[in-house]
């Protein structure tokens, strides 16, 4: 090994761990060289992580409710006291400029004080002088949650937290791209939980199937590509183990006739190139009418030109590299092919010289349909300008790929609201985009994957259903009644 290695630890049973497989390299993408080593753990480390969740998991189940909250809290604190270093490995290993991994450290912080305000408490559904029937919800056991690259810690902590309020507890995995501040982060928070609740591995690809496939596993929370979810989808099946599958998406943004385009298109061109376009909910497509394609294109051609690309630690970086070498192949292959078809390109185009693994913010015009710079969600800088003639055409071509996640509608608001039902997609935005919230679900349909995530509709994938009947003999009711204890629907305290 020639790169220095970051001192950065596992988490198994609350003690830290350097792991007993070979490290796993880690790169700068702004240069293309390893610059860590991260730990990575045997099958027999995995089998440690998940043996001291599940032995926690009884009693964290049956802690109070309250307890959880505090601990919650008590961990975004912890993850804010050190929110400078945090960053910085985020920065270094996603690529993205060092301010915007600063504000996803901090949505990270947040997110658990968010999720602390949710509460499960108990309903009422029959009290009567015969019976009284009530509804909990209790925890599955142990979660596997897998991590993806783009947003480390954000789509870390919208899974830990809510399945550690709910009472289970977790074993994390990060990708093996971007683990360097996923694992810091979990030694930020051992000191806040007990033992065996929050459990942070790291290593290859095989370690996330290991976790997934592991026996003792209640249920699986993951963020990845498509072909990934179905597999963990068939094995879960196997088991009938509940899954939430956030798989990605192919968005897109419907410009409707008449729209101002040159008001929207800075809007546009901000919600396409979000993270250097590496994000599920960014906008991968535009549609447009015929007669002001050409005028919209032009914008986002020029605003694509002057964009500052660079790696994150240049404060004047505006677009980071790509996460890797293979990500900077696909997005440069669905553009070429594009262009092979037919499709012109207006700004950007080709990897920029030098190391590194930078993609220009990328202006795409004149596509063929049925290209799969259309169909495929290219996670990268490029924007595909789409002509259409009608509505019904462009919902129609929204509506032609195997994803279902977001989508917009820019313009006219009673035409958006009509066409907004038509649309497939799990969330429908009109004139904004990506617009995700700690309390307002957010979930796909097709391939975009199964299951919710954030606020009270989230919190509720990481339990099931329990309900108690109980009958009352001759009719008598207990003093008191059990109607004392009931409540409203559950949500935000």
């Amino acid at each position: 090994m020639n790169a220095p290695s970051v001192a950065v630890t596992m988490t198994l049973g609350g003690h830290p761990a350097v792991g007993s497989a070979a490290p796993v390299p880690v790169e700068d993408p702004a240069t293309g060289d390893v610059f860590a080593y991260a730990p990575a753990c045997t099958p027999q480390e995995l089998d440690t992580a998940v043996a001291a969740a599940a032995l926690a998991a009884p009693g964290w189940a049956a802690s109070d409710e309250d307890e959880r909250r505090a601990r919650l809290r008590a961990c975004g604190a912890a993850l804010a006291g050190c929110l400078d270093e945090v960053a910085g490995l985020l920065s270094r290993e996603q690529g993205k400029p060092l301010r915007n991994a600063q504000a996803e450290v901090q949505l990270s912080a947040d997110w658990f004080g968010h999720t602390a305000e949710l509460t499960l408490a108990p309903e009422v559904l029959e009290d009567t002088d015969t019976s009284c029937i009530g509804l909990e919800r209790v925890p599955h056991g142990v979660v596997a949650a897998i991590a993806p690259s783009n947003f480390p810690l954000i789509l870390s902590v919208c899974k830990i937290a809510p399945a550690l309020l709910a009472g289970n507890t977790v074993v994390l995995k990060p990708s093996p791209q971007t683990p360097l501040s996923t694992l810091r982060m979990g030694e930020a928070l051992r000191d806040h939980l007990p033992p065996g609740v929050l459990n942070v591995v790291s290593g290859d690809h095989d370690l996330g199937a290991g976790l997934t496939s592991h026996p003792a596993i209640g249920m699986i929370s993951f963020t990845g590509s498509v072909a990934t979810g179905r597999a963990i989808a068939r094995g879960a099946a196997e088991r009938f183990l509940p899954v939430v599958l956030e798989l990605g998406g192919n968005d897109p943004a419907i410009v409707l006739p008449g729209a101002d385009v040159d008001a929207l298109a800075p809007r546009l061109f901000q919600a396409a190139l979000a993270n250097s376009g590496q994000f599920c909910a960014a906008v991968k497509r535009v549609y447009v009418h015929r007669d002001q394609t050409a005028r919209l294109a032009e914008l986002l051609a020029d605003l694509a030109g002057c964009a500052v690309v660079g790696a994150g630690a240049d404060p004047a970086s505006e677009f980071g590299p790509l996460v890797s070498r293979e990500q900077l192949g696909r997005v440069a292959a669905l553009v070429d092919d594009a262009v092979a078809r037919g499709a012109r390109v207006l700004s950007g185009g080709k990897p920029l010289g030098g190391p590194g693994h930078f993609y220009p913010p990328t202006v795409v015009v004149d596509l063929p349909e049925g290209t799969e710079l259309e169909l495929e969600e290219q996670f990268g800088p490029v924007i595909p300008v789409i002509a259409y003639d009608d509505v019904d055409e462009a919902v129609g071509r929204a509506n032609s790929t195997q994803y279902g996640l977001g989508a917009s509608l820019w313009g006219d608001e009673d035409l958006a609201d009509e066409l907004a039902g038509r649309l497939d997609a799990g969330t429908v935005w009109i004139d904004t985009h990506g617009d995700l919230r700690h309390n307002v679900p957010f979930s796909g349909t097709g391939s975009s994957g199964r299951g919710a995530e954030y606020g009270y509709w989230g919190l509720l994938e990481y339990t099931r259903i329990k309900v108690r009947h109980r009958a009352r003999v001759a009719g008598r009711r207990p003093a008191g009644g059990a109607s004392s204890a009931a409540h409203d629907r559950p949500g935000e305290r």
